[in-house]
């Protein structure tokens, strides 16, 4: 999902399954991502996959294999005009496949490289909600609470859920697709967003739909569910990720910016979602408009173990794990649980926002793990780039598990 805008009235849908997106997300200016309206075209053209799968479903990443991946990710970069990405594919006995392509800096032309810091959009979401699980297993709160008990002037906040808030299913407005957002953010992009801003965007609309109705990705939702964290762990979100995720995780270069600092080294980023409509470097916009829903920055190494924590549910108890697996149908071919998709067998999240996209996934079947970090989210033929990159590695390592994730429609 992501949090891209595509338009004004597109605009952010996801920062997640990209803060954009899940399925094109966090509305143009995405901070997560199943989020964009347009309809996906057809997909970057990728060499036709050869490998047999193991009995697992998991092809061994073999040379001939490795060589594949490496033509099928250049031709996207090529068709789509990505600047650069960082890759890691792999699973128990199957091999291990870390590339980077590209380069991390259009100015300098400087190359994209393995250990670079990047922003990971609506990514985060899987952060925030996992911080709210750990509330639930110590008893502090209750996933059928109404958000009204914690969060006041929330419309049908007597009514909607924190399930509701974290499975996507809550009814509120995208405060990411309202055009007074995207002009303020476009406006000044280095500006700070508070909370409460952010909210206000959102509840000046009328609620879509009733609770639980359907599924809308949608930004609102997460900074809800982050202003719950705080009241009842009485601690700053981002602090609160660091010491109970983040620290417990294991993860050592994840960080939740309070502001736009960006830790060194790190790719530049681009995007399209501009006032101008023209691509510049966003590198340094202050992610606060995203905050709970897709802030946060991290790393590769990081990634490939949050992909594995997220999905087996190490941080909590089996039964809440299951809870936030219990996914439900969101788009053709995918559910979506508590802060986490299921897309083809391959679970986690996406995300985007201006200049980043990211994807992180693990395979229980295989106990793969997929990671696709990039320093754009301009779409291409209607879909996130890192939906792109993730086609083009699954059809090669798991065809009979491809990742392909459908734009949310538009309300």
């Amino acid at each position: 999902m992501t949090t891209r805008w595509r338009s004004a009235a597109v605009a952010l849908a996801a920062v997640g399954l990209v803060v954009g997106p899940v399925g094109a997300g966090s509305g143009a200016v995405h901070a997560g991502d199943a989020a964009a309206s347009a309809v996906p075209g057809p997909a970057a053209t990728v060499p036709a996959p050869t490998p047999t799968p193991a009995s697992d479903g998991f092809a061994q990443l073999t040379p001939a294999v490795t060589r594949q991946l490496d033509a099928a990710i250049r031709e996207v970069l090529a068709e789509a005009k990505i600047p650069g990405v960082i890759v890691a594919v792999s699973a128990p006995g199957k091999g291990d496949y870390v590339r980077s392509f590209g380069i991390a800096d259009k100015a300098t032309g400087a190359p994209m490289t393995p250990n670079l810091n990047m922003r990971i959009g609506s990514v985060t979401k899987t952060f925030t909600v996992t911080a709210l699980l750990e509330l639930v297993d110590e008893g502090k709160v209750g996933l059928d609470d109404s958000i009204g008990k914690y969060v006041d002037g929330v419309p049908n906040g007597d009514r909607i859920t924190l399930r509701e808030l974290a499975g996507m299913r809550s009814g509120l407005f995208n405060y990411s697709a309202d055009e007074d957002f995207y002009k303020a953010f476009t406006a000044n992009p280095d500006r700070p967003f508070t909370p409460q801003e952010l909210l206000g965007y959102s509840f000046k609309h009328p609620v879509l739909f009733e609770p639980n109705a359907k599924f809308y990705y949608c930004n609102t939702n997460l900074i809800l569910l982050g202003l719950v964290v705080e009241k009842v762990s009485g601690v700053p979100l981002d602090r609160f990720i660091d010491r109970e995720v983040v620290a417990p995780a294991g993860l050592k270069h994840t960080v939740f910016p309070t502001g736009p600092e960006f830790p060194s080294p790190h790719a530049h980023g681009y995007t399209d979602q501009t006032a101008s409509g023209k691509v510049e470097d966003a590198t340094d916009w202050n992610p606060s408009w995203g905050w709970a829903a897709g802030a946060m920055i991290s790393d590769l190494p990081d990634m490939r173990s949050w992909a594995k924590t997220l999905a087996t549910g190490t941080l909590l108890t089996p039964a809440t794990q299951a809870q936030r697996l219990d996914v439900v149908d969101a788009l053709p071919g995918t559910g979506y649980g508590l802060g986490i998709f299921n897309v083809q067998g391959w679970i986690g999240h996406n995300g985007s926002l201006p200049g980043y996209g990211s994807l992180v996934l693990y395979l229980p079947e295989s106990k793969a793990t997929l990671v696709v970090l990039l320093n754009t989210d301009i779409g291409y033929q209607g879909q996130e780039p890192s939906t792109l990159v993730g086609e083009a590695i699954t059809k090669i390592v798991t065809p009979d598990r491809v990742y392909t994730l459908p734009a949310q429609p538009a309300s």
